[in-house]
């Protein structure tokens, strides 16, 4: 085994990025006979956790999440239960890895990277969705925005990872299938690496920092990483 001392520590993004949040499908398809709503609650939780951060407010991101789902249901006019907000709690703290995730994580470690997660989820106590979903043991540390009281893509975030592991943002490279928390983490001096998933593209616009390594699934961004440290 050979060991890349002078590589960067790899920070993953967790929901979507490792964790398949289309397994919340079946309960949005049974809440709003449209499997499309799903991606319309993410949308709005992005979008509102990320308006907090700019108003200067912070609550946790499951409440953000809770909030959203009662939001979508007003817009269409849906009645949830306890039990459908109960149902949607459970489903996304037992959310599973996508299928390219340990591969991926095996070959990073094995190359002799350190690897840490970075995510906009407030702490919860054991067994976390990542140990749920056989993640754990990948990473040294599991980092939460919740600590800055700010979510991605503001500077702090990261720049507290980077704190943290008492190096500099150059030194972290941020993997990532959402381009607006890549986009964040370039901004903030770390490498970043992007896995277009579905629902996630590149943005061509003037001012918009290309990623530095992209590929469509976990395995091959890990084989661009590798072979570049390597080079």
């Amino acid at each position: 085994m050979s060991y890349i001392y002078s590589a960067p520590i790899i920070v993953f993004d967790v929901n979507e990025t490792l964790l398949d949040i289309d397994t919340l499908t079946p309960l949005f398809t049974r809440l709003f006979g449209d499997n499309n709503r799903l991606r319309e609650w993410f949308a709005q939780l992005v979008l509102y956790s990320q308006t907090m951060t700019l108003s200067g407010l912070y609550t946790p991101f499951g409440e953000l999440g809770v909030g959203a789902l009662q939001m979508t249901a007003d817009i269409h006019a849906v009645t949830l239960t306890e039990e459908d907000v109960q149902e949607f709690k459970q489903r996304m703290s037992e959310m599973p890895a996508h299928p390219d995730a340990i591969p991926a994580l095996t070959k990073l470690r094995d190359a002799g990277f350190r690897l840490v997660t970075l995510t906009n989820s407030a702490p919860s106590a054991s067994p976390t969705p990542l140990e749920k979903a056989g993640l754990s043991e990948f990473f040294e540390r599991n980092f939460s925005v919740a600590n800055v009281s700010q979510f991605k893509p503001a500077p702090a975030t990261y720049q507290m990872v980077a704190r943290e592991l008492s190096v500099e943002t150059s030194e972290l490279c941020l993997v990532a299938c959402h381009l607006w928390d890549v986009i964040g983490a370039q901004a903030a001096g770390c490498q970043g690496a992007f896995i277009t998933r579905p629902y996630n593209a590149l943005l061509s616009a003037p001012n918009v920092p290309k990623p530095d390594f992209i590929a469509s699934d976990l395995i091959t961004l890990a084989e661009h990483i590798i072979k570049h440290q390597s080079s």
